[in-house]
């Protein structure tokens, strides 16, 4: 009896070259791609550090760009090719679980252009809608800036990817709602924000474009507490990393503003169908505003401290280069400090949790 692959899963984890193929049962291929992708960007940027040319890098970055793509051409080939067969090791209806999970595939694989997803489903209106918006947008924007000559225009471009992951968001949520046996109704966006407007309910379409800003989305759903705390959160990680000096966690950023964003746009869709609940991210209360006062009492004091004390030590006693023995050992060690800390608390607290349960 063959095993039960899921298409769109295969999909997903070819994003790392090979390991789709591995999935699907291809293991020649699942070791030869990323054998060569890793390898020729590791040799590159080997060659490049020994030879001290950038260009090395860069011809290996390229490189290793085009397998990904052919190895992601390479399992779309095949996945379109394989039968429904594999279904059949589900005892229980197989032809309908085959059908949906290839519905589904096509439709996200669809969706990666915008509009064609949601005309496999059969919304031409709607998908016509994503089509015109997106590759309008690009066509518009380069028409302006060719015959004004300013490069600025470009930057609304921009809206590109938000445009892009909603159509895909939209294209998932609706393939769900069709197969749970909802009825679909063809609307554009436009048609969505006029409905919206006449019944008195907020715009999902406007609420989708203010989430490209955290919180903002969150906030005009009612969401007042996440919203806002969502947004303090991805304006003071800014914060924090410049005063503290960490751009090695700059990486926090965009996990938080893409969160926030496939956050809000999951409120977007829940909105019309259940009471939207605004269930802040962290509970004020009890210990955590307590936790909350101690972080903000420290950073105002070392805020102080860099600002004023030090630069008056390191002008009277400028041979024991205060600053820079902060910047260089202090400040790496505080941080290191606070980062095992807070890893030792989580793991005795996960410790204490499975005590608790075997208790039971």
């Amino acid at each position: 009896m063959p095993r039960y692959r899921n298409r769109m899963l295969a999909f997903i984890l070819n994003f790392i070259p090979g390991l789709g193929h591995l999935y699907w049962g291809r293991r020649t291929r699942g070791v030869i791609y990323p054998l060569f992708f890793f390898g020729g960007l590791l040799f590159g940027f080997l060659a490049a550090i020994a030879a001290n040319e950038g260009e090395i890098a860069l011809a290996a970055v390229i490189c290793a760009f085009v397998l990904w793509c052919i190895s992601m051409l390479d399992l779309i080939i095949i996945l379109l090719r394989a039968p429904d067969a594999d279904m059949s090791s589900y005892p229980y209806e197989p032809t309908r679980k085959g059908e949906a999970d290839a519905e589904r595939f096509y439709t996200i694989l669809l969706s990666f252009v915008p509009g064609l997803g949601h005309f496999q489903l059969g919304l031409m209106h709607r998908g016509l809608s994503f089509l015109i918006s997106f590759f309008g947008l690009i066509t518009i924007m380069f028409v302006i800036t060719g015959l004004t000559s300013q490069t600025v225009f470009l930057l609304f471009l921009g809206l590109l990817p938000i445009i892009w992951l909603y159509c895909m968001f939209d294209a998932v949520q609706l393939v769900h709602r069709k197969q749970a046996g909802e009825l679909l109704a063809d609307r554009t966006l436009f048609d969505e924000w006029e409905s919206g407007r006449v019944e008195g309910k907020r715009s999902k379409v406007l609420a989708t474009l203010l989430s490209a800003f955290p919180g903002a989305g969150q906030m005009y759903l009612g969401m007042q507490k996440r919203g806002l705390q969502l947004m303090v959160l991805f304006l003071g990680s800014f914060y924090i990393i410049d005063v503290l000096r960490l751009s090695l966690f700059l990486f926090i950023v965009p996990v938080i503003w893409f969160y926030s964003f496939f956050d809000g746009l999951q409120a977007a869709s829940r909105y019309d169908r259940v009471l939207v609940e605004d269930r802040p991210l962290f509970d004020w209360k009890g210990n955590n505003q307590n936790w909350i006062g101690l972080i903000l009492l420290l950073l105002g004091i070392y805020y102080v401290t860099m600002s004023l004390i030090i630069p008056v030590f390191d002008r009277f006693l400028p041979e024991f280069h205060i600053h820079h023995f902060i910047n260089t050992y202090l400040r790496p060690l505080i941080v290191s400090l606070l980062l095992i800390g807070g890893g030792v608390k989580l793991l005795s607290r996960s410790k204490h949790k499975g005590s608790h349960y075997e208790d039971y």
